[in-house]
């Protein structure tokens, strides 16, 4: 399965983002309210980076709570690493295993066109594990 497939029901502007200038402490309450572990950063429409739980563990390591008032581009990940539509689910799985990263935003040119996680992948995988598996019992059973 490609990426476009995997985000062909979805709706680009579904997606949770924020803002280089948002303070972290409300992106913490929006990864914490969404029940989402990063989310895409945005400067003028554009994607600059990924915050994620990483980036607060990280700042709050070093820097205690004092970093909940810091902007949000002062501590996300940047320059975000990106996939596109046409790559495969294996090949986004590969990706993300090597940069050890949990989310990509998925980039047609410069435009964001769906943000996938680790959890998406591994449930297409399974998905269509599931969907050969069953195939094979019928074949069995009708040869």
């Amino acid at each position: 399965m490609d990426i476009a497939n995997l985000i062909a029901r979805r709706d680009p502007s579904d997606i949770v983002c924020c803002s280089t200038t948002d303070r972290v402490r409300d992106a913490v309450k929006l990864l914490a309210e969404r029940r989402i572990g990063a989310v895409p950063v945005l400067q003028n429409g554009q994607v600059v980076g990924i915050f994620s739980e990483r980036d607060v563990l990280y700042r709050l390591a070093e820097e205690g709570a004092f970093c909940l008032d810091r902007e949000v581009g002062e501590v996300m990940t940047a320059p975000p690493v990106t996939i596109e539509p046409s790559a495969t689910a294996d090949e986004a799985l590969g990706l993300m295993t090597r940069r050890r990263i949990r989310h990509l935003p998925v980039m047609q040119e410069t435009a964001m066109i769906g943000f996938i996680s680790i959890g998406d992948i591994v449930k297409s995988r399974l998905d269509e594990i599931t969907t050969e598996a069953e195939q094979m019992r019928q074949y069995i059973q009708t040869a």
